[in-house]
């Protein structure tokens, strides 16, 4: 049975794609503003994910939480360091937010499952 998480990451890229193709200008300008906010700066990229999936917990907005598990993943965030910040999340919002926290769980399991399968791929590559 696959999880929320794993739909989401088989699908993202194609429903990315599609919005592309539907709303260009919208596409255009928002990623524009992702991608300049979430480089290095002040704060690392790894810290800018944890942020960005604190929020996305506070408003409870699934895709949010898949796309920044994954991003704060990349950036070098460790899953103690991702329930930690996910934890603060809750303490700032409470209940609400705490009831998305397997979702979050759910994310970094297939995270990891990715991981373990590109590792394991290469491994045999070899």
């Amino acid at each position: 049975m696959s999880t929320n998480a794993e739909m989401y990451y088989a699908q993202s890229r194609e429903h990315v794609m599609k919005v592309k193709g539907s709303a260009p200008a919208v596409a255009s300008g928002f990623g524009g503003f992702y991608q300049s906010m979430m480089k290095p700066g002040d704060l690392s990229v790894r810290e800018k994910e944890l942020v960005a999936l604190g929020i996305g917990l506070a408003m409870r907005c699934e895709g949010c939480i898949y796309a920044h598990v994954r991003g704060a993943m990349k950036a070098g965030a460790t899953r103690p360091q991702i329930l930690e910040a996910a934890g603060v999340a809750v303490m700032m919002q409470g209940g609400p937010t705490y009831t998305y926290l397997p979702k979050l769980v759910d994310a970094l399991d297939a995270v990891e499952a990715e991981a373990a399968a590109g590792a394991a791929r290469a491994a045999g590559g070899r």
